[in-house]
């Protein structure tokens, strides 16, 4: 199966945000290469909210080319089989915790359609939440200026809507 056509079943399957779902959906019916950045009409991302829910704190990464902390993720790679294994490595390439990391299960957790500068113009990002191991241990990586871990309470100071919405449906999902 490609990257493609698992996108397509993952988001078949997202049962919430039925407009954007759908939304998602038109752009790779019309798309092929709809996952990849070099689609111009925009591309599926895939990100990772990384979580600590035993020391009540999200992993965020200070973005070097945006200026702002958000969660790890980016684009898809040709290597990619699934967009859950494209927003794991990104977070593990992101954050430097190499081992460990885990998804929360149930599929994405929240879908994010932003503007990006032309030639690409929209990422369709599908987010995941990420389980932190016990004790880990973040690193710079060289997409990042810098890398924190904030309190749940302190992510609306410093990350932008997004980002809060994530983390809530990130709470939601693990019952917290």
């Amino acid at each position: 199966m490609s990257l493609h056509d698992d996108a397509v079943l993952v988001l078949k399957g997202y049962e919430d945000q039925s407009e954007l779902r759908d939304l998602y959906l038109e752009h790779l019916a019309a798309h092929p290469d709809g996952v990849y950045k070099p689609c111009t009409a925009g591309h599926v991302t895939a990100s990772g909210l990384v979580i600590d829910p035993e020391h009540g704190r999200v992993l965020l990464t200070l973005h070097k080319k945006l200026g702002m902390w958000l969660q790890m993720g980016g684009h898809c790679e040709p290597e990619d089989d699934t967009l859950a294994g494209a927003a794991l490595r990104e977070a593990v390439e992101e954050s430097g915790i190499t081992s460990g990391l885990a998804l929360v299960p149930g599929g994405p957790v929240r879908l994010d359609r932003h503007p990006i500068p032309a030639p690409c113009n929209w990422h369709l990002d599908v987010q995941y939440a990420v389980l932190a191991p016990a004790g880990a241990v973040a690193e710079i990586s060289e997409e990042s200026v810098d890398l924190r871990w904030y309190p749940y309470a302190e992510v609306a100071a410093v990350a932008d809507a997004s980002v809060v919405r994530l983390l809530e449906a990130t709470l939601a999902r693990l019952g917290a």
